[in-house]
């Protein structure tokens, strides 16, 4: 009991940052504009964070920093498929290389700064103690944990539940109706993006000054930026379950690890305590998941069949005829 204690709640962990990343990439696609620029915004939300709070010694400064660089990326991302209506796949892989290499540039040094401070951990009494689920998810957790816990319903009733959130949908399902009902198509894409870029960076920020602190490397995210657009298609765009796939997949990536290093499973030789080739496979294993998603999604049959909005990657151009 304590070894999957340990995995699920590594996994809740682990899986916050995921939550940011997958539920900012969520907001945007809902809009309509999709964003393979995730682990750019990421890379240079976690390097801003992380040098913010390093230079002035305050973790809560370096954290605004890191949101403020994600939305910056994000709003170069807007403006080219929005305003000038790019093709909005190749303008997200341009912002995942752009936003690496100014983290590469600007990152360099930090691997070497230390007593950078780190988010509070607090643990919250009474539910801290109930057996396997305390230790999960109420015990010994950054503060972003439990802000991760608020944001799933308020973004699940804000979707569902509010004219805001019913104009974001029509937004991504109709624009052209939307539009026609007066609602400001070119606005809301642009406010989604930006919010969908700003989660991104408190996702990197997370990472640096929560989950992993004190250290910063170009390998900080780990790949979790296309991991967050696959777990969207996964989710097929709904808040919960995207809350889901993200601390399974948390889950999933600290099994890998400590799954190694157990010599037997039930009396059995555990093959991947012995076997180096199968370890890799093993680490493999989540990515592989990961494309596999990803290629689903790549169809457009398959993805209105998950219930993908309809005008998702789609420029809208008001008043021209066929515009969705």
């Amino acid at each position: 009991m304590n070894f999957w204690a340990n995995i699920f709640s590594a996994g809740v962990s682990n899986g916050t940052a995921l939550l940011f990343a997958t539920m900012g990439e969520l907001l945007a696609e809902r809009a309509g504009v999709l964003n393979l620029g995730v682990e750019g915004m990421m890379l240079m939300g976690a390097v801003a964070a992380y040098g913010t709070a390093a230079a002035t010694g305050d973790a809560w400064l370096g954290l605004l920093a890191g949101m403020l660089a994600g939305g910056f990326l994000s709003l170069l991302h807007a403006v080219v498929v929005i305003s000038l209506r790019a093709d909005q796949v190749v303008s997200g892989l341009a912002l995942t290389f752009l936003g690496a290499g100014l983290a590469l540039v600007l990152g360099e040094g930090l691997a070497s700064a230390r007593g950078v401070p780190t988010l509070p951990i607090y643990s919250i009494p009474l539910l801290d103690q109930m057996p396997f689920f305390g230790p999960v998810f109420f015990d010994n957790k950054s503060v972003l944990v439990f802000v991760g816990y608020l944001l799933i319903p308020i973004l699940w009733f804000y979707i569902y539940r509010t004219r805001a959130g019913l104009h974001l949908r029509a937004v991504g399902e109709y624009p052209a109706a939307a539009d026609s009902l007066g609602i400001d198509v070119y606005a809301l894409r642009y406010f989604y993006v930006l919010a969908g870029g700003v989660l991104a960076g408190l996702a990197g920020g997370a990472i640096t000054l929560s989950i992993t602190p004190g250290w910063f490397s170009e390998f900080t995210t780990s790949g979790y930026g296309w991991i967050a657009i696959a777990l969207v298609i996964f989710a097929q765009w709904d808040p919960v379950r995207a809350a889901v796939g993200a601390y399974l997949f948390g889950s999933l990536r600290r099994f890998t690890l400590d799954a190694q290093g157990i010599q037997n499973v039930f009396g059995i030789a555990n093959p991947f305590f012995y076997d180096r080739n199968l370890q890799f496979f093993l680490e493999m294993l989540p990515y592989a998941l990961t494309i596999l998603a990803l290629l689903i999604g790549s169809r457009a049959a398959i993805r209105k069949r998950l219930g993908a909005p309809a005008a998702l990657g789609l420029p809208f151009v008001r008043g021209e005829r066929g515009t969705l």
